[in-house]
């Protein structure tokens, strides 16, 4: 074996990752870390909005007369809120205009709560689609440092010295753009439904005070009992 022969370099991801400094390992841990959590919200948030897209339809039917939610969530609570407000009446001084407004302010309030706490975890989303790249670069620009350090030691400046701890380096900022690009898509598509989400349980809103404020409570008995 020629002893003046370069040493081996492993230049798998395993092995970029292994073979890095400390610093830069920790680096590309906290990235892969951020990209697994990402995941994770984006999946159970896909699932979330299914959930919502079924309870906004279920508050839309109610407010055209097509029969109360069946299950706990939005809906049932959006119902709820509205028929308290509901059963307190219209006070004397209370136009026909103001009382609806009650009525859809506590429906939409209801709803809105709902939308917010369903929506919780997006802001880890936007949070690494932002900061994991520069995270990312902070880890490259430590290993290039490191990997001039060496090559002032060793006072090699040959490409086999160079390019394996340049390629360590590099590789902090491609994990850091596998977790920031997935987020920032996620979060901006997430962010539109969500948004899509509350404008349909607002119309919904307006349609079922509009129907609330019309009936007396002997007309309205069967929404009564469905939010009971």
């Amino acid at each position: 074996m020629d002893p003046t022969a370069a040493p081996h370099h492993d230049l798998s991801a395993l092995g970029l990752f292994l073979q890095a400094d400390p610093i830069v390992k920790g680096v590309m841990l906290s990235l892969v870390l951020a990209s697994l959590a990402s995941w994770t919200i984006i999946i159970e948030k896909f699932f979330t909005l299914r959930r919502l897209r079924r309870e906004v339809s279920a508050l839309a039917a109610a407010g055209e007369g097509n029969g109360a939610p069946t299950e706990d969530g939005l809906a049932a609570a959006a119902l709820r809120a509205g028929m308290a407000e509901w059963r307190d009446g219209r006070d004397p001084a209370e136009t026909v205009g103001e009382h609806r407004h009650r009525i859809e302010g506590a429906i939409r309030d209801a709803a809105g709560g709902a939308l917010h706490r369903a929506s919780a975890g997006l802001q880890i989303l936007s949070t690494t689609g932002s900061v994991a790249p520069f995270v990312g670069l902070f880890g490259t620009v430590w290993g290039i440092m490191n990997s001039f350090s060496g090559i002032a030691r060793s006072n090699d400046t040959s490409l086999a010295v160079v390019a394996p701890g340049i390629a360590e380096a590099l590789f902090a900022t491609a994990i850091g753009l596998v977790a920031a690009i997935p987020a920032v898509m996620a979060y901006n598509r997430l962010s539109s439904s969500f948004a899509a989400r509350r404008r349909a349980a607002n119309e919904a809103a307006s349609r079922l005070a509009r129907r609330l404020a019309r009936r007396r409570p002997e007309i309205a008995s069967g929404l009564r009992a469905a939010a009971e």
